[in-house]
Formats: structure tokens, sequence, C-alpha cells
């Protein structure tokens, strides 16, 4: 029987020692190398001993092979699709423990008819948000028709800069005033002023874009049909048939043939907040995925009021408490308790608005652009995933505001924080105001991604800087939420109770 043995180490290939050559340090220095290097081979190479292989060979008598476990690192295995299902079951019956706790303790409060009152009509002291909606129309018909005065050249450049500056600003402020002053009700209050800033974000790109036109035509180049979006002022002037796909047969339109009310208000509604002469269409409207998105908005919204209800609202009002006296403990579990459905909420809420909502849109308007996400679950890093999770805002904030930025000029680590502060603005501007109460705390958190996001792409990399995305997304709104809503508590009711009493 033939034996095999590991070879045995040769001493031409250990590291020569000369006690006379070398100094004491160096002679340490390579006998730790040696040493770690033998460390590495004990730990991570295995050593192998096979006995009469070659005789019985064939034989069916050799059942074992030179083999790793699956868990090592080395097996080069890494198919744990069962072990994912396994976290899937376990999440669904912990959650599910939790749901049937949740019923069994405060009963069912679904309540469809609140949600009606809530939206559709409280009193008089909603019509306010009612007419804002209606006087939307006024700004967006003067932005268009001074873009109309620009391109017949009845007025100068600088004073429709100044006019489109002024109505921009109207924009941003009468609809704060008027809710700061009335105090309709919040919910309704945001969604009007989240319409607004959609308008303001959409107006800003379809005055700079024309802009462009002008520019472009001024410089007496000849009109190329503008191409898919880009950075660089041709493709954002000219656009080409897009190869393959299912495309409509368009005439494509220049400047300044553009400016009319049926392209000004197709860009109104369109899902998207970066202006082009030429929107990549599509041939038709497919029925059967429009009934799908259209029977996916109207359950998931059902399900997303019935879970605030059911779920959040009995949390945040046994949250008041602790916060009230100062109970740090109490205070950690009711986050970490509001945490997990906060969360679900926020990820049928990404669904139903992102894929639901905004392709029933597109498809109504045969808009071709649907790259409204992309797989900002996989992101490894904070900027990766602001970049990737809204990409209609991207879009806007990266062709109307990093870019500009930077060709002007400015490093891109200042760019990237002014896109920071402007998205923080408005992130509080949609909380604070309809709440009437300014506590910075969306400001600030937005704000305090920029140094999460330099500490995790410095320290961490990989599985766990995507780990620590999610820690932030998970504890981070839950937080913000419980501060405003205490905030908001001792404003509203707390500060009301002590007054009555007195």
């Amino acid at each position: 029987m033939t034996e095999y043995s590991p070879k045995k180490a040769d001493s031409s290939s250990l590291p020569k020692l000369s006690i006379q050559s070398k100094s004491s340090s160096s002679l340490d220095n390579d006998l730790l190398y040696f040493l770690k290097k033998k460390w590495t081979q004990f730990w991570n190479e295995p050593e192998f001993f096979t006995f009469g292989a070659e005789r019985f060979q064939g034989q069916g008598l050799i059942c074992h092979q030179h083999t790793d476990s699956l868990f090592s690192s080395t097996s080069g295995f890494s198919n744990y699709r069962g072990l994912i299902n396994l976290c899937i079951v376990l999440l669904a019956l912990s959650n599910g423990r939790v749901a049937l706790e949740n019923v069994i303790k405060y009963g069912l409060l679904v309540n469809p008819m609140y949600w009606v009152r809530l939206f559709v009509f409280q009193g008089p002291k909603d019509w306010p948000c009612a007419v804002l909606v209606a006087a939307s129309n006024v700004f967006l018909l003067t932005c268009f028709g001074l873009e109309k005065l620009l391109s017949q050249r009845t007025i100068a450049e600088s004073v429709g800069r100044s006019l489109h500056i002024l109505n921009l600003l109207v924009i941003l402020c009468l609809p704060a005033g008027l809710v700061l002053y009335i105090h309709p009700n919040p919910v309704f209050s945001s969604v009007v002023l989240s319409m607004y800033t959609i308008i303001f974000l959409k107006l800003i790109s379809y005055v700079t874009v024309n802009r462009w036109c002008r520019e472009h035509s001024q410089s007496k180049k000849s009109l190329r049909k503008r191409q898919k979006s880009t950075s660089s002022l041709s493709s954002m002037l000219n656009d080409e048939p897009h190869e393959g796909g299912d495309l409509a047969d368009t005439k494509y339109i220049e400047y300044p043939n553009n400016l009319n009310l049926k392209d000004f208000y197709y860009f109104m509604v369109a899902p998207t907040l970066c202006y082009e002469l030429n929107f990549p269409r599509s041939a038709r409207i497919r029925k059967r995925f429009l009934i799908k998105r259209l029977i996916e908005m109207v359950i998931l919204s059902q399900v997303l009021l019935a879970l605030v209800q059911q779920w959040m609202f009995p949390t945040i009002n046994n949250s008041m408490k602790p916060f009230h006296e100062s109970n740090y403990p109490s205070i950690l579990e009711r986050l970490l308790k509001l945490a997990i459905p906060n969360h679900i909420l926020w990820l049928i809420f990404f669904y139903w608005f992102f894929h639901s909502c905004l392709n029933v849109v597109a498809e109504l308007l045969m808009f071709g652009d649907r790259e409204f996400y992309k797989d900002w679950w996989n992101a490894e890093s904070i900027t990766g995933f602001w970049s990737s999770w809204n990409i209609p805002v991207h879009k806007w904030a990266r062709r109307h505001l990093y870019l500009p930025m930077v060709k002007s000029g400015y490093d891109k680590m200042t760019s990237s924080v002014v896109v920071f502060l402007v998205s923080a603005f408005f992130h509080e501007y949609l909380v604070s105001v309809p709440l009437r109460m300014f506590r910075v705390w969306a400001f600030m958190g937005m704000l305090g991604q920029v140094p999460f996001a330099i500490l995790t792409s410095k320290y961490l990399n990989g599985h766990f800087s995507n780990m620590a995305l999610w820690v932030s997304l998970i504890i981070g709104q839950p937080l913000a939420a419980l501060m405003y809503v205490h905030d908001y508590y001792v404003i509203n009711h707390l500060h009301a109770d002590v007054m009555s009493t007195s």
C-alpha cells in the first residue's frame, strides 16, 4: 500500500536568518513574518492524507475526497436560499404574534370612515387647501406666459429671470403662510405643500431647459433633435428615437414649438421632475399592466391606512408619557417597538408610490422612462442609497444643482453638501409647516447623513455598510416621528389641558 504524507517544508523556502548581517530588530521582524505565515497556513489550508488511493480507485471502495465544509470560506458555497426562507418565516411568525397581541390588547381599531372624514371634508377650515390646489394654475400659467414672452424677445432675459424668481418664491411662501395662519388639517396641508414643492421643482427645470434652448439658438448652431437627457448641452436640447422597445412614431419637437399648453401640462402631470422637449413615449397603453397597478394602488392604500390605525396610533400614544417624564429606558423600548411597524409601512409606501402610482400615471400618459427607483436595498453607502431610491429627485438634483455647481468650480464635496442642505430644507418644510412648529428634527436628520456617510465609507464596506444603512433607516425614522409627535402633543394637547384646568 502506497502512503502519501504532507510535504515537509523546504529549507530553501524559509527565511534565512543571519545573526552577523542583521540586527536584532530585523531578526524579530523575520521571525514574526515566518510565524504569521505558518499560522495562516495552519488556520486556512487543510492538510490531507490519503492511503492506498491508486489501488482501490474505480473499485467502489473510495467514498471520501478532499472537501471543505460548506460554511468554510474556502468551500466556494454561496447558496443560502433555504436559510433566507427560514428568516422570512421567522419574521412572519414574530410579526404575526405582535399583530395578534395588538388586536387582543386594543381590539379592532380599523375604521375607514375616519379617513373619509379626514381627507374628504372636515369643515370650512379645510377650504383653503382646496383653494390652493385650484390656485396652482395661476402660478403655472404665469410661468408659461413668461416663457412665451421670452421666446418672442418681448421682454429681456434679466427681466424674465427676475419675474420667474418672484413667481417661484410665491409658490413656496404663499401656501406655507396660509397654512400657518389658518392651520387646516395637518395631513391635508402636507399633501398640498408636497404638490406645491413638486410644482416648484418642475418649473425650475422647465425654465432652465427653455433658457438653454434660447442660448443654443443664439449661438447660431444648428438645432439637432435632442437625445435623452444627459449632462451635455446638446443632449439636453435634442432627442433621437431609442433603439428597440415598443415606441410610437412621433414627430420630434424643436424650440420654440414646445411652448404650448398641451406640452406644458403634459410635463406638469408626467412622473418626472426634469423637463425635456421630447420625452420617450410608448406606443400604446397596456391595459393588463394598468389594471394590475390600479388594483395594487387600491389594496395597498387600504393596508397602509389600516396599519396606521391599528399599529402606529396605539404605540405612539403610549409613547407620550415616557417622553414627557424623560424615562429613557421606556423611551428606548417604545422606539424599538415603533421601529418595526414604521419600517414596514415605509416599505409598503415605497412600493405603493414609486411602483404602483407612478407606473399608473406613466402608463396613462404613455411615458416611456419608468426608472423611478434602482436597487437601493443593495446600496453600500448613504450616497448610494439617496441616488437610487428616488430617481426623479436624484435626476433633478444632479441636473439642476450638483452639475451646475461642479461646472462653476465648486468641488464635489461642497456640491454634495449643498444637495443635502436643499433636501433637508424641503423635508423640514413638509413637516414643520403643516404641524405649525419648527423643531428642525427632519432638517438635522437629513444633514446628519453627511457625516454618517463619511464615517461609513471610511470604516465600513460591503455587507457591514449595507447593514449600517438599514439600521439608520429602521431607527432614524421612528425617532424623528416620535420627536415631532411628542412636541405636537405637548403644544396642542398638554398645553390646552393645562390652560383649561387653570
